[in-house]
């Protein structure tokens, strides 16, 4: 699957929710999937033009650049279905963090531990995050039927951060221990 195209599920879902403006459907994408999903807000607009110009959405509103509003149309919501039915395109990994600590001998112990300290700092803010969007979901009585398939990407956004506090911590000691007098990793690393 190209990038474009799923920049049009992005759009096409979000839209699929209620119809939105130009900018209201950037501030969904950037608040709402941006816990799981990054989007070029630079793609939105063309993207937004593109399926206009396809019949896959309408635009509704004043002349006023940015307050029309637009919505998702029978044929939108074929394709999105045709674009979430398409598998997977597995992404190259990039994580700068991992970088970083792969050659970690460069950057020294501390510095790690510094990395790792703030990866957990990080993710503990995340699982916060996530356990305040649950309630909120819970407590909302619009959109039931996607309640539960909602929940599904916010339980795998906190199974993720407690994954990473749960490493962290292990890396933290690991670094301890390397630290500790008398280990010889540590006299070799000193070298």
């Amino acid at each position: 699957m190209m990038r474009v195209n799923q920049t049009e599920t992005a759009v096409l879902g979000a839209l699929s929710v209620a119809p939105m403006t130009g900018y209201a459907l950037r501030e969904a994408i950037r608040e709402v999937l941006g816990h799981f999903w990054s989007e070029s807000f630079g793609q939105i607009y063309p993207t937004l033009a593109n399926l206009e110009h396809h019949r896959l959405v309408t635009r509704r509103g004043s002349s006023r650049p940015g307050s029309s509003t637009f919505a998702i149309t029978a044929a939108g919501r074929a394709r999105l279905t045709e674009l979430l039915g398409q598998p997977i395109q597995p992404v190259p990994p990039r994580n700068g963090l991992m970088l970083r600590l792969f050659f970690g001998r460069h950057l020294g112990p501390e510095a790690c531990r510094s990395l790792i300290s703030d990866a957990r700092a990080d993710a503990r803010r995340r699982l916060a995050q996530y356990d305040t969007i649950r309630h909120q979901l819970e407590a909302d009585h619009s959109h039931q039927q996607d309640h539960p398939y909602w929940l599904l990407t916010v339980w795998a956004g906190e199974h993720t951060a407690r994954a990473t506090i749960t490493w962290a911590d292990q890396a933290l000691a690991a670094l301890e221990e390397m630290d500790a007098p008398g280990n010889q990793r540590n006299e070799r690393t000193r070298r």
